[in-house]
């Protein structure tokens, strides 16, 4: 990855430890990753997500997934 990428934790991430998510933007793609592992980075999983392809596990406002 580029040194030029910067790298945003997430809000939801614990205190400076090893368990929080890291987002970035690279052209037109959102680029996601752990920071225990900067070196995977997760945009498979991005697009998926963009795609629909996880949207039936949402859960629904005042429902349940399904």
């Amino acid at each position: 990855m580029s040194a030029s990428i910067q790298w945003r934790k997430s809000s939801f991430s614990g205190g400076d430890g090893p368990e929080c998510v890291e987002l970035a933007r690279r052209a037109d793609t959102t680029l996601i990753r752990e920071s225990d592992a900067p070196h995977v980075v997760l945009a498979a999983f991005i697009a998926a997500v963009k795609a629909g392809d996880f949207d039936h596990l949402a859960v629904a406002r005042g429902g349940s997934a399904g």
